[in-house]
This record gives C-alpha cells, structure tokens and sequence, in this order.
C-alpha cells in the first residue's frame, strides 16, 4: 500500500456487492504483492527488482499524469520526488529486501502497521491530538510487531526482516501525513504516476549497479512483471476509483485483508508455514488497527 488521500465520496447508486468485492479484490491483488517479492527477489535482489516494480507501476499511471499536467508545475517536483522516496522508493526496497530473508506473511503483517505509524507520525509531528485509549491501541500494535519479530520460523530469526517492514510501514506513515498537507487537491492517480516515476528514477543508477549478472527465470520475471502492472500501477487506479466512489474510510478497510491474502498466498503456492507466534501477532496489529480507527 501506499499514501491514503482524503478524497470525499461522489454520490450516486450502485450494486450492494460492488464495494465489498472491489475491496476483497484489492486485498488479494496487494496480498499478492508479497507473494511476488518473495518469488523474485533473491533473483533480482532488492534494488533491480524495485526498479521494475517502480518502473511498470509509474508507465501504467503515466495517462492519469498527462491529464493534469497543469496541475504539476516544476515547482512542485522536489516536493514530488522527496515523498517519492520516503513514500515508494525505500519502502519498496525494505519489503523486497525482507522478502529475501523471511516468509511472504512476515511483510504482508508488518505492512498492517502503515495505519498505526500514520496515527504517530501525525500525533508527534503534526499537532494531531491523539487519546489515552487511542495510545493503547497504538500500544498493542507495536508490541504485536515485537511478537512477529522472536518468531522462529524453520529455526531461522525473522527479526531482521520483521524490522524492514515495521521501517517501512513507519515511512508510509510519514509519505501519508506529507501528501495529505502538501498535495491535497490534487489528482490522487496523477500523484501515485508522478511519485512512482520519481521514485524509478531515485532507484535507477543503484538498480544498474546490481543488476543481476546471472539469468533471470521466466518465473521472476513473471513475479516481478505482475508486481509493477498489477500489484502498483493496477492495484492503485482500483484504490482511487474505491476512494472517489465510497471514501477513504471505507476503502482504506483494505488493510485488513491485506496481511490475511498475505499470509493465505505463501501458504497455498509457496508451502511457507504459518505459526502460532505469527497469528497471534498478527491478530495483535490488525486489532489495534481496528480499534484505532473506531476510536478516531
């Protein structure tokens, strides 16, 4: 997932069971997304494969962009590129980095954390007030990250890796506050084509640097191809139109499903296992996920 804008709903009629599994939808396909670093990131490594992600992802969202080019004067560029990294770039680069050294569902609960870190960053950094109950629930998530990281998987620490995705989440939240206070108004799609390229241009000359020597399988390329197309430029077209039909409240529901695709993919396809440490964990985070936005 990426930053949360603050459109309004548009009115009008539609099916009942329309949002519900455009949303489901959305989980599988950002479930997925883990799915995909795990199978190609020990082929590309971290960085090459983050540029294909960046790079298909932006390419799909370039129409959106062209649209309101008025809208992006040179100006608001370096704006642009700095939530690129903080918001796309090392993000991505942390996830993938971890999908190298832990099971998909590792990333795909971290992940969960971005609506928790949002909360923070806003509460330190941008006056937000926040209750007593409220830091509870933060709490709880935090200490649910804890849980995830002295899981033992196979007899391997996934700690390191459970620390990547919480730096990651943690730099969601802080992409979410900036576009939230610096881009609001603007096209949310033309914001994700103008950020993703940014960020593929940010990511480029490392990318080139360690770009794999070796073959890479049709598989990986497989993985990494659905990972920029489907899994970011897709993917973030499906979250806009849910945001502009229903709001951001009700679409950003998606982070429940999220860590549960996740966890469901690698299993089914991939045979990783599921513990006990990873489902209490896991329950810890999107439970107080829940009650921080009930609260809010």
């Amino acid at each position: 997932m990426s930053a949360i804008p603050t459109d309004t709903p548009l009115p009008g009629t539609h099916a009942a069971w329309l949002t519900p599994l455009e949303i489901t939808a959305l989980g599988a396909i950002w479930g997925a997304s883990f799915l995909f670093m795990r199978v190609a990131a020990s082929v590309f490594g971290p960085f090459a494969l983050v540029e294909v992600r960046l790079a298909l992802g932006a390419v799909v969202l370039l129409p959106f962009l062209w649209r309101a080019r008025g809208l992006f004067p040179a100006r608001r560029w370096p704006l642009l590129a700095l939530i690129g990294a903080i918001n796309s770039a090392v993000p991505f680069v942390l996830f993938a980095w971890a999908a190298q050294r832990a099971p998909a569902g590792v990333g795909a609960i971290a992940n969960a954390m971005t609506v928790l870190f949002t909360a923070l960053v806003a509460a330190l950094f941008f006056g937000e007030r926040i209750s007593a109950a409220r830091s509870a629930t933060l709490a709880l998530g935090f200490g649910g990250v804890v849980v995830l990281a002295s899981t033992r998987i196979e007899g391997l620490s996934v700690g390191a890796a459970t620390a990547a995705g919480a730096c990651a989440a943690l730099l969601y939240g802080i992409g979410i506050n900036l576009v939230r206070r610096h881009l609001a108004g603007l096209p949310a799609a033309a914001v994700a084509a103008a950020t993703l390229s940014c960020s593929a241009l940010l990511v480029a000359p490392v990318a080139v640097a360690y770009w794999p020597q070796a073959h890479v399988p049709a598989q990986a390329w497989i993985a990494a191809v659905l990972l920029g197309v489907l899994c970011t430029g897709i993917a973030f077209v499906m979250y806009y139109r849910l945001i502009a039909r229903v709001g951001a409240t009700r679409a950003s529901t998606v982070t429940y499903l999220v860590p549960l695709f996740g966890v469901a993919w690698a299993w089914w396809l991939l045979g990783e296992p599921l513990t006990l440490t990873m489902c209490i964990a896991g329950a810890m985070i999107l439970g107080s996920v829940a009650l921080s936005q009930k609260l809010r």
